[in-house]
């Protein structure tokens, strides 16, 4: 189903980014449907520990620092795709199931901004085990609160 974006009123994008070549779309996506509108872009990256990091204090601080040098790489990336492109935009680093995350940044600006449109935009996955367990494409289809852009 397609559906066209509203040209009036402010739109709020959420975008998941891990500087994937799908997530770098993604976020082009959602630079283009902000031409013409009022609107801000969240770009999202959701850290996520596997479940035997999580066993081991010692790995989950080691992973709690690779995942600020990740921030700090991805924040500069974003920043360098979008320089020149949009004006208004934020990046912030959550901690979780991606697609949980994301859908709690999207509802969290939904339920604070009212009369907001809020849409998660994300890349769809090219790896060939998603089709048979899932991909946070397809979690997201099945789950987020808001619409959802799926950019292939």
């Amino acid at each position: 189903m397609t559906t066209a974006t509203p040209s009036t009123g402010f739109l709020h994008l959420v975008v998941g980014y891990d500087g994937s070549p799908p997530a770098s779309r993604a976020l082009d996506a959602a630079v283009s449907l902000l031409q013409g509108r009022t609107g801000r872009l969240e770009v999202v990256y959701v850290a996520h520990l596997s479940s035997t990091v999580m066993m081991s204090a010692g790995a989950i601080a080691e992973m709690e620092s690779d995942f600020d040098e990740i921030e700090q790489d991805l924040r500069a990336q974003a920043a360098e795709q979008l320089r020149g492109r949009v004006e208004t935009w934020g990046f912030q680093r959550r901690q979780g199931l991606i697609a949980d995350e994301l859908i709690a940044a999207a509802t969290g600006i939904r339920d604070t901004q009212a009369g907001r449109t809020v849409v998660i935009v994300v890349g769809s996955s090219s790896h060939a085990a998603h089709r048979l367990v899932g991909s946070v494409a397809v979690n997201l289809a099945r789950h987020a609160p808001v619409p959802l852009v799926i950019v292939p």
